[in-house]
């Protein structure tokens, strides 16, 4: 008895709170259904750049990185009107990584190089940051310029960290779109609609507890995601097991019922308990996921040899051929040109903001294609491990696939056909190359698969009988959605309601007993 009555207290007051969260987060989860944290995909990006005209006189990219004084190996060369307004280079010189430290994500530490004269672009001033606004918005849009920030509500993620001080620019287009401009670099790396920032008041920023970002508790922001999510499977699973226990499955309560309670929030909050307790229990417990809380899933496999791959990092000669050419060769309404190095060659990848890069030799400027037993050849040096065997997918599966641009792995490129390299090691990795390019693409092994399974799939239903047969994926999260809102609104009540009767109970109990009025003496007269 003893025990059972702490499985009540637990559910009880634990529940008081947490329920609160719970609410929240089946009501912002079908909000991001539809409507994500803003983010500029790959796609947005191009399809803004103004198109490269192959008649300006620009620099030849060896030229261009002599005169920036740029004589090492590169982790990125880009050409593109991104900076500005103008035709700059984006040279990232390859930096080794300090030890116990990542190498440098892609990006970060970019030179930025005016393509027609060389000259290193240092400072993004308010001029810089409008001139690249306007480029991305198109002429006769009115611009108003808010000044720079480090953070704001819509800015969190670390991805933009190597751009940060931000510049904000409110556009007075259609959108009400708000633009933020790289203080490193003078891009555009983030837009957001008002619609978009309107709608992730109601979602992602309320759902991923981004409230916390920002203040004091910012360094415990990790921490108190992790445990409201421990706290609330422990809710979950003792208030399951109260679900069962009072409930009677093989005859009724005095009053008909199976559930003893005649209230209808206690009733409601019984019968969607056990209705809904499995699908509250994988959410929480996925969301929590998500989390990698104390880098469970962090397999300890050794970094991808890139390089080797590659037959060493991006280097640019000076026989390589001009813009003018490359330009000349692929026709108009180019936007973006990237040097990349791929199995043993330095490749162009020429971006016209429609679908897949067209592939050009840097030298030639000629259509390239692999050839499939040199790219075999060079994927197999990815890892010491010998390749077990390469499949070649046609059609997506359950882990390689593609979402909508607004979710969380939306809105990357997922070309198809693609090469699934498996190796025979110790972690199980896999590989995923675009034969077409020679890129690596994604890198899995078995731990990170296990993570796609308790979080993308349990947590987003990334499952693609559902995903292919839409609206049935929709109904089926926002049904449960929405029972789930209802488990955890009644417990928001129950809980309040209690709580304000104890609180009532203590106040009486601490009020000071009123004055007894003494009894008039009475003398004999």
């Amino acid at each position: 008895m003893h025990a059972k009555r702490w499985l009540f207290l637990v559910h009880r007051w634990l529940g008081v709170v947490v329920c609160v969260f719970f609410a929240m987060w089946f009501v912002s989860g079908v909000v991001m259904m539809y409507v994500g944290y803003p983010k500029l995909t790959e796609a947005e990006r191009l399809q803004h750049l103004p198109r490269l005209d192959a008649s300006a006189p620009l620099l030849g990219p060896r030229q261009a990185l002599d005169a920036a004084g740029i004589a090492g190996p590169l982790q990125e060369l880009r050409l593109a009107a991104a900076s500005g307004g103008r035709a700059v280079y984006l040279a990232t010189p390859v930096r080794e990584a300090q030890p116990g430290k990542r190498r440098p994500p892609p990006g970060s530490g970019a030179v930025v190089i005016d393509a027609a004269t060389g000259a290193v672009l240092r400072e993004v001033d308010r001029a810089r940051a409008l001139a690249s606004a306007q480029a991305y918005a198109g002429a006769g849009v009115p611009l108003d310029y808010r000044g720079t920030i480090g953070e704001d509500a819509f800015t969190h993620s670390r991805g933009l960290d190597a751009h940060r001080p931000l510049h904000v620019v409110e556009l007075a287009d259609a959108d009400a779109t708000r633009l933020y401009v790289s203080g490193k670099t003078g891009e555009v790396v983030r837009d957001a609609p008002r619609t978009e920032r309107l709608w992730n008041y109601a979602g992602a920023w309320i759902h991923w507890l981004y409230p916390l970002r920002g203040t004091g508790l910012d360094r415990y922001w990790t921490d108190i995601v992790n445990w409201l999510s421990i706290v609330g499977i422990a809710v979950t699973l003792t208030g399951t097991v109260v679900g069962v226990m009072r409930w009677r499955f093989g005859r009724t309560y005095k009053s008909g019922s199976h559930s003893p309670y005649q209230g209808f929030m206690m009733r409601w909050h019984h019968i969607t308990g056990l209705l809904f307790a499995l699908v509250t229990l994988t959410w929480i417990f996925s969301g929590l996921m998500s989390m990698n809380p104390w880098r469970v899933f962090d397999s300890g496999a050794p970094a991808l040899r890139i390089e080797a791959m590659n037959g060493g990092a991006l280097a640019i000669a000076a026989e390589d051929a001009a813009p003018a050419t490359l330009l000349a060769a692929t026709g108009g309404n180019v936007r973006e040109l990237r040097w990349v190095r791929a199995a043993g060659q330095t490749l162009v990848l020429v971006s016209t903001g429609n679908g897949q890069p067209l592939v050009r030799g840097a030298a030639d400027a000629q259509p390239y294609t692999f050839d499939a037993d040199a790219l075999r050849a060079a994927v197999a040096r990815l890892l010491p491990d010998a390749v077990q065997r390469i499949d070649v997918p046609t059609a997506y599966d359950s882990h390689y696939y593609t979402r909508e641009p607004h979710t969380m792995t939306g809105g990357t490129d997922k070309p198809l056909p693609v090469w699934r390299v498996v190796f025979a090691d110790a972690h199980a990795t896999w590989v995923h190359v675009d034969p077409r390019t020679g890129a690596v693409l994604g890198r899995s092994d078995s731990t990170r698969r296990l993570s796609r399974w308790l979080f993308a799939m349990l947590h987003s239903w990334d499952w693609l009988p559902l995903l292919d047969h839409r609206p049935l994926w929709d109904v089926v999260l926002i049904v449960l959605s929405l029972g789930g809102t209802l488990l955890s609104l009644t417990g928001v009540v129950i809980g309040w309601r209690r709580l304000g009767r104890k609180l009532r109970t203590v106040s009486l109990r601490k009020a000071p007993a009123p004055a007894q009025s003494a009894a008039p003496s009475r003398r004999p007269a």
